[in-house]
């Protein structure tokens, strides 16, 4: 489930910078949709594509013989039109993804390709279990990497206009690993939005990061597990991974902490959340002066976990705060942390519920986004905000009772 790729960009730390970065993001992902050419004739279409793509450097008998094969997929269209929401807890999504069977296999997968993870961590510094919780979530290890045609699912979503801006440049990029013999446009097949192989990475990324693990001579992340590792391993890096640090470690929460100034964004200094009264479950602590952010997945009542600039790095390869959050828990785990204590959160919302509350919320002035049922970093923050305000406790976890004193 990687970003695609506007979701993969990167802001810099200054407030005034990131407004500004942002701006001019937008500014120019709006002019960059504008002037991609999408729609009409196929044939018209493709015969673009091939003209961009010889100017891009790819052999012109490269571009015309695959784009000849090239065929619009409707349930590509089907699938990104109605793409699933992601309402499973925490608790719910975790026990699922983080199971024993699971663990077993990565730690096996961990000592069979130990090699190869010693190489990834010592020439971009991401340790095997990070690497090896996505190769799981992603893939199961490569056992499911989908069955969509990887050309046609990304010449399809070119085409369309609803972000053609977006996979233009990863049909390019097709074209490009075609012409070095790492795609077949007739046999490669992967998720439906171009993802391929065993970690799930688009064209461009494989060519930008792919690294030859078992020295073919070709990036093949589909049957080669070392550069399956190894690329995700460059990949990571490059998202600003810090070698030698943590990206979650749970902890024990006192009653009367203070639950506003909890959430992602709110940094302290591990010595400033000691002295809350903010503990370890049994990890070692790092460096007292490190910023960490405390979480809390469902709520004051539920497990918590304090997470690291590192924690970062799993939202910018996914934007499901559940999901990240399970696979940053995840490569714990295979890192030798015990299970987590789940607590008793208090129950949630219904998605009827949920939505409910985000029209409230709305109506108050707050920026939850769409009105979904899903508990984005939008509705959190909205809900923490109405709790402070209401003179609850402000964890940011919607409940019955908060839908009630709306």
């Amino acid at each position: 489930m990687p970003l695609q790729p506007d979701a993969r960009r990167r802001a810099g730390r200054n407030t005034g910078l990131l407004v500004a970065g942002l701006s001019a993001l937008l500014l120019s992902a709006a002019t960059a949709e504008a002037d991609t050419p999408c729609g009409g004739d196929f044939k018209a279409f493709l015969a673009g594509v091939k003209a961009e793509a010889v100017a891009d450097g790819v052999p012109a008998t490269v571009a015309e013989r695959a784009l000849a094969q090239a065929r619009l997929d409707k349930q590509v269209i089907s699938r990104d039109r109605g793409q699933g929401v992601f309402r499973q807890t925490f608790l719910e999504f975790s026990a699922r993804s983080v199971s024993s069977a699971r663990l077993k296999h990565g730690a096996n997968n961990m000592a069979k390709y130990a090699k190869v993870f010693e190489r990834a961590d010592k020439e971009f510094g991401v340790p095997a279990a990070v690497i090896t919780a996505f190769w799981g979530l992603e893939t199961d290890f490569g056992a499911v990497q989908g069955d969509f045609n990887t050309f046609n699912a990304l010449a399809t979503l070119a085409h369309d206009c609803r972000r053609p801006h977006l996979f233009r440049p990863q049909l390019i990029a097709a074209l490009h690993m075609i012409a070095h013999g790492d795609l077949d446009p007739a046999t490669t097949t992967g998720a439906w939005a171009g993802e391929i192989g065993q970690v799930q990475m688009l064209p461009d990324d494989i060519i930008r990061h792919g690294v030859d693990g078992d020295g073919d001579g070709h990036v093949n992340l589909k049957t080669s597990s070392p550069d399956a590792i190894l690329t995700a391993a460059k990949f990571i890096a490059s998202l600003g991974w810090r070698k030698g640090e943590p990206w979650l470690i749970e902890v024990a929460v006192p009653a009367d902490l203070p639950w506003a100034e909890t959430g992602l964004g709110r940094e302290k200094t591990l010595a400033d959340w000691s002295r809350l009264g903010v503990s370890s479950r049994g990890a070692k602590l790092p460096s007292p002066s490190l910023p960490a952010s405390l979480i809390l997945p469902q709520g004051r009542k539920g497990p918590a976990f304090l997470v690291f600039p590192n924690f970062s790095i799993y939202l910018r390869w996914n934007q499901s705060f559940v999901y990240t959050t399970s696979a940053a828990y995840f490569a714990t785990r295979l890192a030798g942390a015990p299970k987590l204590t789940p607590g008793s959160p208090e129950t949630g919302l219904s998605v009827d519920e949920m939505k409910a509350l985000q029209t409230k919320l709305a109506a108050r002035g707050h920026n939850v986004g769409k009105v979904d049922g899903i508990l984005g970093s939008g509705t959190r923050a909205a809900v923490q905000a109405e709790q402070s305000r209401l003179g609850l406790p402000a964890d940011g976890w919607p409940t019955a009772a908060l839908l009630g004193r709306l």
